[in-house]
């Protein structure tokens, strides 16, 4: 009798098993696989956007997701074309996805034309307040999100860092694309200047011929330095911004590392890779139930110097021992 109820109560807890069993294997196994549209403002060749991508695809595989698992990436790269920005926006979203990626104010204005009901999540945009994303920095509202760039005041400190490393300079140009987030750029620039005893240009450029042409005509005068502002322009024709400042012997300032690693004089701005590991971060709260309304836009709050040490050495410059010592990195 006492081996009959124990057997039942076996059969009992086997059968229950057996039961929950085929239940956890059908939820594993219909675990919907969410998608991403990511659009860059990059050529899909070009290494500097697909370290950033790389890095993205990085802290999401560290958060749980794995591409061809849980998880769909679709990137989609559209340099400086904005009618491409708007074809391949299009294309991004005839596949459904729950989630878009932007980097660069252009594309982030394109998608948030065309995104209204999916969330949204920016990285390295200028001015995302006036720039009509977010409603404001700590409740942004909405569907949108993300992570800024630089303050307007970087202007300033774009010149007076250029005017340590290359104080013989009296006449700048502010390489721009004319947009209302880089006229902040422009006006702390042009305050600080008086001080600094320069003259400060306007170079508003829209393309890759604009930019030829413009720092063609910049830089036949002597004593001229550059400063690169940071928007889709600048991130697509970096290699040529940094070819012509060479060519044209003009001492000048990035807005990333990258610039300075190409060729470029001296950087002075943030890790872009390390705004695509905290974008990663957000889209992996996103995808598991928080609000894009509720994650603050985030500045960033760490900032780096790249100083090339061979171009300086091509341009003449004795680069400053207080300006070496501030560097974080120096490229030989």
């Amino acid at each position: 009798m006492r081996f009959d109820v124990k057997r039942r109560e076996f059969m009992g807890l086997l059968g229950s098993t057996a039961v929950a069993w085929p239940v956890a294997s059908f939820a594993q196994s219909a675990e919907r696989t969410r998608r991403i549209g990511v659009l860059m403002a990059y050529a899909e060749d070009d290494p500097n956007g697909q370290i950033q991508i790389e890095a993205f695809r990085q802290r999401l595989r560290k958060l749980g997701w794995s591409e061809g698992g849980n998880i769909t990436i679709d990137v989609r790269y559209a340099k400086d074309d904005v009618a491409r920005v708007r074809e391949l926006a299009a294309d991004l979203l005839q596949h459904r996805p729950d989630l878009m990626v932007s980097n660069s104010n252009l594309v982030t204005t394109v998608l948030q034309t065309e995104v209204r009901s999916i969330p949204l999540v920016f990285i390295s945009v200028s001015d995302p307040v006036g720039s009509g994303f977010v409603k404001e920095l700590a409740r942004p509202g909405g569907m949108i999100t993300g992570f800024a760039n630089f303050q307007p005041s970087m202007g300033s400190k774009w010149l007076e860092k250029l005017h340590e490393i290359a104080p013989q300079v009296e006449r700048v140009g502010l390489l721009l694309h004319p947009e209302p987030p880089n006229f902040g750029y422009l006006r702390s620039a042009q305050e600080a200047a008086p001080s600094l005893k320069v003259r400060l240009i306007d170079l508003k450029v829209h393309d890759r011929s604009e930019i030829e042409s413009a720092l063609a005509d910049f830089g036949g005068e002597g004593r001229s330095g550059l400063i690169v502002a940071p928007n889709f322009v600048s991130f697509a024709n970096s290699e040529l911004i940094v070819t012509l400042a060479a060519r044209y012997r003009l001492p000048s300032i990035y807005p990333f590392a990258f610039f300075a690693k190409e060729g470029g004089l001296i950087s002075y701005g943030f890790d872009e890779r390390d705004q695509f590991r905290q974008g990663a971060v957000y889209v992996d709260k996103i995808l598991k139930g928080a609000k894009p309304a509720d994650l603050p836009v985030q500045y960033p709050t760490k900032f780096e110097i790249v100083i090339n040490l061979k171009t300086a050495k091509e341009l003449g410059l004795d680069v400053p021992l207080q300006v070496l010592q501030l560097a974080d990195d120096l490229v030989e």
